[in-house]
């Protein structure tokens, strides 16, 4: 048996080191090497000349090194043309690059016939590769498509293998399989003979699309047409295996491209450790990556990703911040990219640390790099888990700033902002910003505004939006559900869980395991056991396997309504489906034990949790400590209190307040004040039941002047002294004769009474120049809180001769009186009522 982990804090990010001036950036020194390199002179053929030409834009920041291609000019055109161009002032001796910057400067819909035209260097064959080069380079796939068609219309044109593979390419990068596999026919038609080149780029665009099948054809095709296959052919085979999930195919190709005699790369690896990530083996995964360190094989900041992605996933935070960390310290080796400092941020975000994952922000912003709309959504979600709204829409607006697009994860992240902290008009108005944004909502958006009704209590309404989900074409998933389930669960309303699950029912959605434990955890909340128990039944009558977060639901909820035997009988049921038991689970099975007073199962239940491995947290040893003080055994208590310290477990208010009732009712006072002082000096919070405990000791010591002293403790540290605590030592200051003291607990009794109802408000002086006013009378239930005290008041102004005071007791008297007669007739209609 195992237990359920709780996320523990993470360690902070590294700080931003100081720039280093002595050295200029890795960028700017690989910029400059290239820019020697290609001033020397050594590709002699004019046609293949390149010059890298750099520019700066001093206004927006931002620098830009771009390759001009020449090409075959005027002067090495055959002669019979360059007498024609000549002649002609139409036509135009541009270089290549200049051709392509033209053409890219058409819309789509104008033709590109009237440049190409008017370019000299279109008679040169030569030209035609390098200007689909340069286009497909740029990535404007219709600018392509136009300028290829114009050159098989050209007299000139010969077909070539390297154009086709270019162009085949380039439909792959923009997701266009059925063209790039009709390039190949083509090309075939106009006898290019594919190579390994054409072979790898078709292979390259079906696992794009995750056609790791057709790939595979493709590949035997290959080998039937006698062309050895190279790495990047098996690299791009692996890819598009594991781009659709399939990692054991991946393995196969993997181990069949060792076979062959062609070794795997880093690029080879990293495919791997992605098939696996894309496949859910995240474990897998990390062995793969343990293996590579073995065999000495230096990772990228590609691998370093996948790995830190894997380790998000499976939950183990602090190994991915601590491969995070290392990767900052050690920038000369490998240096963190986007990619990096936006998965440490979303591992931050999911364990609640906005802080930390707003300072990893902060320092991808100090290394230079500029976030994109992923890392800004990832700040977003951590702010609007913790409901920080303000923050949120700052980061909302920061990002039309630096110039991306709000998308949909975008705005579903603000709209869950303003729904946690209950603000349901502001999210509505995100809503609304949706539709006129043209960003269509998706499941998650509906789900959180969902959740931002249930939150608000407006349930009504939260059924009307999973209606309107519908029409939109968005069909409600079990998330709508258990959200809209938990809801109703918080505000008590049976009948609207009913109503609920028959939405759910006539929509057709099956539910599965989450959406069965909230509707149980909503009938308990409502009190509603059999209920709950009956769901249950439905539930395992459905073939809806139980989790251990069902039992959990159900072993806690009948421990609060008192059913212990149904309790252990639930149990029971879960050590028969071996299920790991949690410490929530544990918990509630000592309470129960401690609540019928079997002090022992309690202790052989909270060992049997520790011999599973499952360490004990503050509120397993308060629970231990009730129970041991319910059973009269301050000793126990003591011990188990000084086991917690000994397993660096930190104790709440909770905990000492059930430490210091057992030692008190152990008649071990000094060991009480000893606690206390031991709770001040540490800075923890005291709470009124563990001020309530210490001043019971201090009044059976007669220590009344420390009694003061802790009152006014109380009023310093925002908890309120009762009534009762002050009548208590008003006899001790009497009997001292301490006037000051007296008087002291006389205005608090008065203050404690103007607390109480706004009748006592007149009576802060002895005299009054003019009758007080009478309100109506208090609640019943307010009656009996409030009549000693008015006891205690008349009594005191019985002394003073003055007519208001007399009036003043004349009206405390009657209102006593008929509070009395008030709640006796309420007292015997109730015993008739429960009678009928």
């Amino acid at each position: 048996m195992s237990c359920g982990t709780s996320i523990t804090p993470l360690p902070p990010p590294p700080p931003p080191p100081p720039p280093d001036k002595s050295t200029p950036s890795q960028s700017s020194a690989v910029n400059l090497q290239a820019l020697s390199q290609a001033s020397k002179p050594e590709h002699k053929s004019l046609f293949s000349e390149k010059r890298l030409v750099g520019s700066v834009d001093y206004d927006k920041g931002e620098r830009r090194v771009s390759v001009e291609v020449s090409g075959v000019g005027l002067e090495k055109i055959p002669a019979r043309h360059r007498l024609r161009v000549q002649a002609s002032p139409w036509q135009k001796d541009w270089k290549v690059s200049e051709v392509v910057e033209r053409v890219l400067s058409l819309n789509r819909w104008e033709s590109v016939d009237g440049i190409l035209n008017c370019w000299a260097g279109r008679f040169a064959r030569k030209n035609f590769p390098l200007l689909i080069r340069e286009i497909s380079n740029r990535g404007s796939l219709e600018h392509a498509v136009q300028v290829f068609q114009w050159m098989k219309a050209q007299k000139n044109y010969c077909s070539t293998t390297e154009i086709y593979n270019m162009m085949i390419r380039l439909y792959a990068r923009h997701n266009q399989i059925d063209q790039a596999r009709g390039l190949f026919f083509e090309m075939q038609e106009w006898r290019c003979k594919p190579d390994v080149e054409t072979y790898n780029a078709l292979i390259n665009a079906h696992g794009r699309a995750g056609q790791w099948r057709w790939a595979t054809n493709i590949m035997e095709e290959m080998l039937q047409n006698a062309i050895p296959p190279t790495r990047n052919t098996y690299n791009n085979l692996i890819s598009a295996c594991g781009s659709s999930g399939n990692w054991e195919e991946a393995l196969k190709v993997c181990k069949k491209m060792t076979e062959n005699g062609v070794g795997p790369d880093l690029v080879t690896h990293n495919i791997i450790l992605s098939a696996f990530k894309r496949g859910n083996q995240f474990t897998k995964a990390l062995a793969y990556f343990e293996l590579m360190k073995e065999s000495n094989i230096s990772p990228d900041i590609f691998t370093f990703n996948i790995i830190i992605d894997c380790l998000v996933k499976l939950g183990q935070y602090e190994r991915a911040v601590k491969i995070f960390n290392s990767l900052v310290s050690n920038r000369s080796e490998c240096c963190p990219d986007v990619v990096t400092y936006t998965s440490i941020m979303h591992a931050y975000s999911v364990c609640g640390q906005v802080e930390n994952c707003k300072a990893v922000f902060e320092l991808m912003l100090a290394e230079g790099l500029k976030p994109n709309i992923v890392s800004f959504n990832a700040l977003l979600s951590a702010y609007s888990s913790r409901g920080m709204y303000d923050e949120a829409f700052a980061t909302f607006n920061s990002i039309e700033q630096s110039g991306f697009r709000h998308d949909v994860v975008t705005y579903t992240s603000l709209l869950n902002a303003y729904g946690k902290a209950g603000q349901v008009g502001k999210a509505l108005e995100v809503f609304g910003m949706m539709n006129r944004k043209s960003c269509r909502p998706n499941r998650v958006t509906y789900n959180a505004l969902i959740d931002a009704y249930g939150t608000a209590g407006m349930i009504t309404e939260a059924v009307k939006l999973l209606h309107k989900m519908e029409n939109d074409g968005i069909q409600p998933d079990n998330v709508s559900f258990s959200t809209l389930l938990a809801a109703c669960g918080r505000r008590g309303e049976i009948e609207k869980i009913n109503s609920v699950l028959s939405v759910a029912k006539s929509l057709g959605v099956n539910l599965n395991t989450v959406s069965y434990n909230s509707a149980i955890g909503a009938y308990l909340t409502t009190g509603e056991f059999k209920k709950a128990l009956n769901f249950y039944g439905m539930m395992k009558s459905k073939n809806v396997r139980p989790d251990s977060a069902t039992f959990n639901i159900l072993i806690s909820g009948s421990c609060k309504l008192e059913k212990f035997k149904e309790c252990f009988e639930i149990f029971e049921e879960m050590k028969e489906l071996k299920l790991p038991i949690s410490k929530e689970v544990y918990s509630s099975l000592i309470c129960a034990y401690s609540k019928q007073g079997l002090v022992a199962e309690a202790e052989t239940t909270f060992e049997k949790m520790k011999a599973s491995g499952c360490m004990p947290d503050a509120i397993m040893y308060t629970t231990m400590i009730h129970a041991y003080h319910t059973a009269d055994d301050w000793k126990k208590a003591w011990d188990t209190f000084n086991e917690m310290e000994a397993n660096n477990v930190q104790p709440d208010s909770i905990t000492c307040s059930a430490l210091m009732e057992a030692l008190n009712r152990g008649c071990q006072s000094s060991m009480v004040f000893q606690l206390f002082h031991k709770v001040v000096a540490s800075g923890s919070t005291i709470n009124f039941s563990t001020y309530s405990v210490l001043l019971k000791n201090l009044l059976a010591a007669g220590r009344w002047k420390k009694y003061m002293e802790i009152l006014q403790w109380m009023e310093d540290g925002g908890v309120k002294p009762s009534l009762q605590m002050y009548e208590n030592v008003l006899s001790y200051a009497l009997k001292d004769n301490c006037t000051t003291h007296a008087t002291l607990v006389k205005e608090k009794n008065r203050e404690c009474l103007h607390d109480c109802h706004p009748l006592f408000a007149s009576s802060g002086s002895r005299c009054c120049e003019k009758p007080p006013e009478v309100n109506s009378p208090p609640a019943k239930s307010e009656c009996w809180r409030t009549s000693k005290a008015a006891i205690l008041l008349v009594s005191e102004i019985l002394g003073c001769p003055c007519c208001s005071c007399m009036v003043l007791v004349g009206v405390l008297v009657c209102w006593f009186v008929g509070a009395f007669c008030r709640t006796l007739s309420g007292s015997v209609s109730d015993r008739i009522s429960s009678d009928k």
